[in-house]
C-alpha cells in the first residue's frame, strides 16, 4: 500500500499559501530572534567597555579594592595621600533610593490602582496624560524644583540648617519615579482578565476586596515588576541627586544629613578627571560598583517572581 501521508516539507507550508508569505514569516521569527540576541550583546559590551576602563586599576600596586569598597575616605585628588573610599557613597545612595522606594511605592501602587479600578473613563485618560507628562520631565529640572523650592519648604519646617539632604533627594526621586510604577502597575491591573472580576463579583464581592484579594494577588507578578523599574529609576538617576542631596561625603545618620550618591560622583568628577589616571579609572570601577548592585537587586527580583509564580 502507498504511504500518502504528506513529506515534513509539505506540512511546513499549508496548500494555497504562497511562498513568500512563508519566507516573510520565518524572516520576521529571524529578525525577532536577532533583536533579543542584540539585546544581551548590548548589555554584555556596555559592561565590557566599563570594565575594560577600569581593569588597569585593579592589578595597580598602590590600590586596595578592599579599601575602595569599605573605605568612607575619598580623597581623590589629594596629593599628599589618595584615597579612593567609596562605602559612605554607596550608603548614601542607598539611603536615599530606599527613601524613595518608601514613598513612592505605596502612591504608586495606589495611583495605579485608582486609574484602573476607581475613576471613569474621561477621568482615566486625564490622569494618563499627567502621569506621562510627569514622566516626561527632565531630571535636571526635578534637580532645580529640589533645590529651589523642596530646600526652602525643608528648611522652615524641620528647620534643617541645610535643605539639600537625604530627605530632599528621596522625595525627588519618588516623585520620578512614581510615573513609571504607575504606568506599569496599572498595565499589570488591566492584563488581570475580565473573568476574574466578573466571577468576584457574581459572588458579592465589595470593590475593596474585588482588588485586595482578587486583582493584587493576580497581577503581582507585574506590580513587582513595576516597583523594581522604579528602584532603577532612582538608583540610577544622576542630575537631580547631585543637585538636591548637597553631595557631602559622609555617611548620613538622619534623614537631614548630606550626602553623596555614586552617580553624582561619577557625573562631577569624571569630566575633570585625566584620561587615564587613577581617578579615571576608579570612576568607571564606581560604574561596574553600580552595574553589580543593579544586577544584584535585578537577580533577587528574579528569584521572588520565580518563588511567587511556584506558589
Amino acid at each position: 500500500m502507498t504511504d500518502l501521508a504528506p513529506s515534513p516539507a509539505v506540512r511546513t507550508r499549508p496548500p494555497g499559501r504562497p511562498r513568500w508569505a512563508v519566507l516573510g514569516e520565518q524572516l520576521l521569527e529571524w529578525i525577532i530572534r536577532l533583536c533579543g540576541i542584540s539585546a544581551i550583546l548590548f548589555v554584555l559590551g556596555i559592561f565590557y567597555f566599563v570594565f575594560a576602563k577600569a581593569a588597569p586599576i585593579l592589578v595597580s600596586g598602590d590600590f586596595s579594592l578592599r579599601e575602595f569598597l569599605f573605605s568612607t575616605q575619598w580623597y581623590p585628588t589629594s596629593e599628599v595621600n589618595v584615597r579612593y573610599g567609596t562605602l559612605a557613597l554607596t550608603v548614601g545612595t542607598l539611603a536615599v533610593t530606599v527613601l524613595a522606594m518608601l514613598l513612592a511605592v505605596p502612591f504608586g501602587l495606589g495611583a495605579a490602582v485608582f486609574v484602573s479600578e476607581f475613576c471613569g473613563p474621561r477621568l482615566k485618560e486625564i490622569l494618563k496624560v499627567v502621569i506621562e507628562l510627569l514622566a516626561a520631565i527632565p531630571s535636571v529640572v526635578w534637580g532645580f524644583i529640589g533645590l529651589t523650592v523642596m530646600k526652602t519648604v525643608i528648611e522652615k519646617t524641620t528647620g534643617a540648617a541645610v535643605g539639600v539632604n537625604v530627605l530632599n533627594g528621596g522625595i525627588i526621586l519618588a516623585l520620578m519615579s512614581v510615573p513609571i510604577i504607575v504606568s506599569i502597575g496599572e498595565d499589570a491591573l488591566k492584563a488581570v482578565p475580565d473573568s476574574y472580576r466578573e466571577a468576584a463579583i457574581a459572588l458579592g464581592t465589595t470593590r475593596w476586596q474585588l482588588v485586595c484579594r482578587v486583582l493584587l494577588p493576580a497581577a503581582k507578578t507585574g506590580l513587582l515588576a513595576a516597583v523594581l523599574l522604579g528602584v532603577g529609576r532612582a538608583i540610577g538617576e544622576t542630575m537631580a541627586v547631585l543637585m538636591a542631596t548637597g553631595h557631602a561625603v559622609n555617611i548620613p545618620h538622619s534623614l537631614l544629613d548630606p550626602v553623596r550618591t555614586l552617580t553624582a560622583t561619577i557625573a562631577a568628577e569624571l569630566g575633570e578627571a585625566p584620561e587615564d589616571s587613577n581617578h579615571y579609572r576608579v570612576l568607571f570601577l564606581i560604574g561596574v560598583l553600580l552595574f553589580t548592585i543593579t544586577f544584584v537587586i535585578n537577580l533577587t527580583a528574579d528569584l521572588v517572581i520565580r518563588g511567587i509564580r511556584k506558589k
